[in-house]
């Protein structure tokens, strides 16, 4: 007679994530953007629908932008994983963030941090987008207060910002 049963093993994850090495023991349907938050206190990505449709907790993983909802845990094991928390240096908050700021970007501040993480991956890859290209850039991410409108225009700062920031010695 065959029986079924769950693996409940725990499995060891090691990764970096902004620039920090972090282990912990998870279990093998735990998502990681619950590892990120409630193994490891980094609660700067947000959780919105648990479904892939929000982009709220958009983080940068091995260089690509994924939806930590819809990752494991497991997968991240040995990844480079860039949060929202990694943005600013000290006190000096990054480009993107003082544009958002400047700019009015944000409203509740709930789709923030998955919104900054997609526009430093759009710039990081296309320094100076037009508006169809920003907007094509974080389609996967949805804001509720905005409109949008704010959010391009500080977008478009930012690229200015960066590439600024770039150019000088």
């Amino acid at each position: 007679m065959m029986t079924s049963a769950l693996r409940t093993d725990n499995f060891h994850v090691t990764c970096k994530i902004n620039g920090k090495e972090y282990s912990g023991s998870v279990e093998p349907r735990m998502l990681l953007v619950h590892f990120i938050r409630d193994e490891l206190n980094l609660t700067g990505t947000h959780i919105g629908c648990d479904t892939g449709h929000c982009g709220a907790c958009t983080i940068i993983m091995n260089g690509k932008t994924v939806k930590s909802c819809m990752v494991l845990a497991i997968q991240a094991n040995g990844a480079n994983i860039l949060t929202v928390e990694g943005l600013a240096q000290g006190d000096k908050l990054h480009p993107i963030q003082e544009a958002y700021w400047e700019n009015h970007g944000l409203q509740c501040g709930y789709c923030t941090p998955g919104m900054l993480m997609s526009s430093l991956f759009l710039l990081q890859r296309n320094p100076d987008p037009t508006e169809a290209e920003i907007r094509k850039g974080i389609e996967g991410n949805l804001c509720r207060c905005t409109g949008y409108v704010n959010i391009v225009k500080s977008i478009k700062a930012a690229g200015e910002k960066m590439r600024a920031q770039a150019a000088s010695p």
